[in-house]
């Protein structure tokens, strides 16, 4: 019962940031230009900082085994799941790279820390961040890949143009604050406070920015069409049953092998709904808004 609070009350917290992005829109208090601001700022300043700041803590030898491994698995998993998505997904150019998304990323950062800390304690947490590092990795690479895809000007053949596409793959927030933030974990190195505290205050606009992004297109998305899309509800099943069946099943057989705190920090990010930052990409890469609004907001209710 503990736990089932914990999940009502971060559900809770998700939803009450999007109801004031929503009265925002209604009230126009914001617009789409200043919100495409937002969205800017969340994934080039945002999302770097709160790399950098997860890797804000000592580092622990003794946990090492189980950091590559759940680097590993988390690998694996993202690679597999990648895999069916593309296979089974189903849609139009605006479509589809949402529900491939939402099929393969998961709200592990907001739903799923908080989950692994009342549940594992700091143990589990430090495994939760593990999987949100390799998050940002495929969302920053294949993610990016996939919203971009071959519409936006990136139809050169020369070396030059190939390099033009690829860069943002490899040169991407996602990348710099891994570059930066696990370094200085494995180093335990902790930056000075002018450094650290605006960092983590950046670090921290991640949730509620990103809420009252989704509340601002919650307020003018048309569900009706998202409610007769079965590859809809299909996404959502993979999201929420099928991958997180598919964690355990993986994880099952190793169990005498790893931490139990590992194993469960892992099926629990696996298990969060789909990422807010989906609907950050939908709306910078010009997709299918009102669809990744939709299985954002539904998956997280159910």
């Amino acid at each position: 019962m503990q736990n089932l609070a914990t999940v009502a009350a971060q559900v809770g917290v998700l939803f009450a940031l999007m109801a004031v992005g929503a009265v925002c829109r209604r009230v126009r208090l914001v617009d789409e230009t200043s919100v495409k601001g937002m969205v800017n700022v969340l994934l080039l300043v945002v999302t770097p900082s709160l790399i950098i700041d997860s890797f804000q803590r000592p580092f622990d030898s003794s946990m090492m085994h189980g950091f590559f491994w759940a680097f590993v698995i988390a690998a694996f998993a993202h690679v597999a799941i990648i895999l069916f998505a593309r296979i089974f997904s189903r849609g139009d150019d605006s479509s589809r790279p949402v529900l491939r998304l939402a099929m393969v990323f998961s709200n592990a950062g907001f739903m799923g820390i908080p989950l692994e800390q009342a549940i594992l304690g700091a143990e589990g947490v430090f495994y939760g961040i593990v999987y949100v590092v390799v998050f940002n990795f495929f969302m920053w690479s294949w993610g990016l890949y996939e919203m971009r895809g071959t519409g936006n000007g990136e139809r050169g053949t020369g070396n030059g143009e190939r390099w033009r596409s690829l860069r943002p793959m490899i040169v991407n927030p996602g990348t710099v604050g891994i570059a930066i933030g696990l370094p200085l974990f494995f180093a335990s190195i902790s930056l000075p406070a002018i450094l650290k505290t605006p960092v983590h205050l950046l670090a921290e606009l991640n949730t509620p920015l990103a809420m009252l992004v989704i509340g601002f297109y919650l307020a003018g998305a048309d569900f009706r069409r998202v409610i007769r899309m079965p590859s809809a509800y299909f996404a959502a099943v993979v999201r929420l049953i099928v991958y997180p069946l598919a964690m355990v099943a993986l994880l099952f057989p190793l169990r005498a092998h790893f931490p139990r705190e590992m194993m469960l920090a892992l099926v629990t990010a696996a298990s969060a709904p789909v990422a807010a930052m989906v609907s950050m990409f939908a709306s910078k890469f010009e997709r299918d808004v009102d669809l990744s609004v939709g299985l954002v907001s539904g998956t997280t209710l159910l």
